[in-house]
Formats: structure tokens, sequence, C-alpha cells
């Protein structure tokens, strides 16, 4: 089995923007991340921060016009996905990068079984028969807690939460190397989502697959995640594992998104909320992207951006002030 420290997917100051009419959408700005075999990476941010923008540039799915990769690479086992050809990137996805999308009850075909839509990805990728892609789509079935029989059954015959493993079935057919998982319990009830969650980490763990996990909820990211990226107005903010996120958090986007969590041995009225709205991607501010809505900002945060800094070995932060409270001037200190 190949180690954790082994890197995987290296995505190298990577930025998307869309074109649409005369405006600019600026929807990943100058990203870097890494995923090592094996390992779980959560990308947290609010909706709008190039999450789901930055997994399909990692396919080659950007709708193209008016999506464009801008700047950067994307090195998946050397090779870089932003300069291979179309074909070269179809034999990679499906196969060895996969992707379950957020809402299972668009991303099936009504008018196919789910037994064909398994094995559509397994005939594409694996030179075998129809019979033994059909034998091979009814044990995936089966791993993923499907009775096997109801390959035959349509999408509009399952549940919410069967659909969704429907999806993890295809995705993990091929036995890919990295799964990119695009919020897939957001649209599911609790119970199932937790049962999804343990499904997803059961076979990750079986098959030795590296995923980045696209949620906003932090919780099922203390559950499955080895790392964590906070991502806000297209940028990283902080990243680090998950010790250095959740017990020594540093970028204020990041306190806030755990002050809004509630809590259950301190009692409030109210939940705490990050003030302000996320900056219009096409009009973003000339220095901090946070800095409007940032309760510990100086003025070098208006007009100077900050830079991604290491305060310790792996835990970054983008952040000039980096927490440091101190007198009301405007010089900044970076804890390192």
């Amino acid at each position: 089995m190949i180690g954790m420290d082994t890197k995987l997917l290296e995505i190298k100051n990577l930025s998307v923007q869309y074109t649409v009419d005369d405006d600019v959408i600026r929807a990943v700005n100058n990203v870097s991340l890494e995923i090592n075999h094996g390992e779980t990476l959560g990308l947290v941010g609010e909706t709008g921060a190039g999450k789901t923008t930055t997994a399909l540039a990692i396919l080659g799915l950007l709708p193209v016009p008016p999506g464009k990769v801008t700047s950067g690479e994307i090195i998946y086992k050397g090779k870089d996905i932003v300069k291979i050809s179309e074909q070269e990137i179809r034999e990679i996805r499906g196969k060895e990068v996969t992707m379950i999308f957020q809402d299972p009850m668009t991303s099936l075909n009504p008018v196919l079984t789910v037994g064909e839509q398994i094995m559509e990805v397994i005939l594409l990728h694996e030179n075998i028969s129809k019979s033994e892609a059909h034998d091979r789509a009814v044990k995936m079935l089966e791993i993923v807690g499907i009775s096997g029989s109801r390959h035959a059954d349509y999408p509009h015959q399952f549940s919410g939460g069967m659909k969704q493993r429907v999806m993890i079935a295809i995705a993990l057919a091929c036995s890919p190397s990295l799964l990119l998982a695009d919020e897939p319990t957001t649209a599911l009830d609790v119970t199932i989502q937790a049962q999804v969650l343990q499904l997803m980490t059961d076979l990750k763990n079986e098959f030795n697959t590296a995923m980045l996990l696209i949620t906003h909820d932090l919780g099922v990211v203390a559950e499955v995640c080895d790392r964590v990226a906070i991502m806000y107005a297209g940028e990283i903010v902080e990243l680090g594992s998950l010790k250095d996120v959740f017990d020594d958090m540093r970028h204020p986007y990041t306190i806030g998104l755990f002050k809004s969590i509630p809590s259950l041995t301190v009692e409030s009225d109210r939940l705490l909320t990050i003030p302000g709205m996320m900056p219009d991607p096409s009009n973003l501010p000339e220095g901090c992207y946070f800095c409007p809505r940032c309760t510990e900002k100086k003025s070098i945060c208006e007009t100077i951006k900050p830079e991604l800094i290491e305060i310790s070995p792996g835990h970054f932060v983008r952040c000039h002030i980096n927490l440091i409270k101190g007198d009301d001037s405007d010089e900044c200190t970076i804890r390192g």
C-alpha cells in the first residue's frame, strides 16, 4: 500500500475565471493544494467560495466558455491536467479521478437503470465483456448496501439516500486513486447522512482512495478528514491538519465559522454570525478579500493583499494581523 506521505495531486497557483458579457468573474484565485495517497482533505467555505469550481477544474469539466483556467498547474501523477489533451483527460476521468456530485436526484439518468449506469463507466475504462461488467455492477451495488437484485430498477424507484449510494458505486466502480465529493450529504437527512459518510470512509480505506471532500459542515470535516483547507472568495485563507484548524484556528473567517456553530455547553439566545456578505467575485477588494467583514482589520488590510504564511509546520494562514491583539496602531505582526 502506498503511504499517505506520497503526493498524489498537487495544485499550484490555480486561477479560474468566468467571462459573462463584460464581467470577469474571478472564481478561483491563486489556489495551491496538495493531496496525498489515501488522505482526505476537507475544503470548507460559504456558497460561492470557489470550492466546486476547483473540483471541476481538476476533472477538466469547466464549462468552456465561459469558464477558463487562466493560470496555474494541476499535477496528477506527474501530468499537468491543464495542458493534456481532451482524450488523455477522458482516460483519467471516471477511472483514476471520479466525482460524486452534490445532488443525486439530478446526477442520475432517469431513463437508464442504475445497473446500466454503473456498467457504463466500467465498460468505458475496463477491457471486459458486458456480462463481466454486469457482474461487477451488481457487486458494487452490494458493496454500497443495496441488494444486487435491484440493478434493473430506475432512479425514481430509489430514495435520496439510496441514489447517493448508487452515485458512490459509480464513482468507485473502477477503484479510482482520487475521489472528489461535492457536498455528498447536503440533500440527505441526518441519519442517512451518517450512514453515507461511514460508507464513504469504509470504502476509501478499503480501496486506499484519496478524497477531496467539499462541504459546509465542520462536523463532517471533524469526522472524516485528515487535513482542512478553509476557502473564501476563491482563495485559501487557512490550511492545516485537523488539529491545527480545529484547536488553533487563526484566521478571523475560520474563527467566525466555528463561532456560528451551536454549542452544547454554552447557552445563547442567538448564534453568532459573520457580518456582511462575501464580495462580488467580479469586483474583489484591493487588499484582503475578507477585510470588509473582519472585526480585527487594520488599515494595511484594505490596501495590501496578505500572503499565505506558514505559522507552524504544515499550518498556513492568509492574514496580516494573525489575531495579534495589541495597541490601536496600524503596525501588524505575524506570529511564526
